[in-house]
């Protein structure tokens, strides 16, 4: 885990979340499963990212809302 990275709290009991990063237009989610990817305002919009930044502060329904609404629209898989 990076040092800038944030544990997500899981809530939920049963988040693929890791961790987060969260910078002024951007996201970027690590998961359980490995990957590391960065959502942004290019990609999927302003919107949804601020959703995601609220969501993981909250520690509760990110996993979900990507799973639902984002899928694979990110901006780029980091790792």
């Amino acid at each position: 885990m990076s040092s800038n990275h944030i544990k997500y709290r899981n809530l939920g009991g049963n988040s693929g979340v890791d961790t987060y990063k969260i910078e002024e237009e951007s996201i970027e989610i690590t998961f359980n499963s490995g990957g590391t990817y960065l959502y942004t305002y290019q990609a999927p919009g302003g919107y949804h990212v601020e959703r995601m930044k609220d969501l993981a502060r909250s520690g509760r329904g990110l996993n979900a809302f990507i799973s639902i609404y984002v899928k694979d629209n990110y901006d780029k898989k980091l790792r």
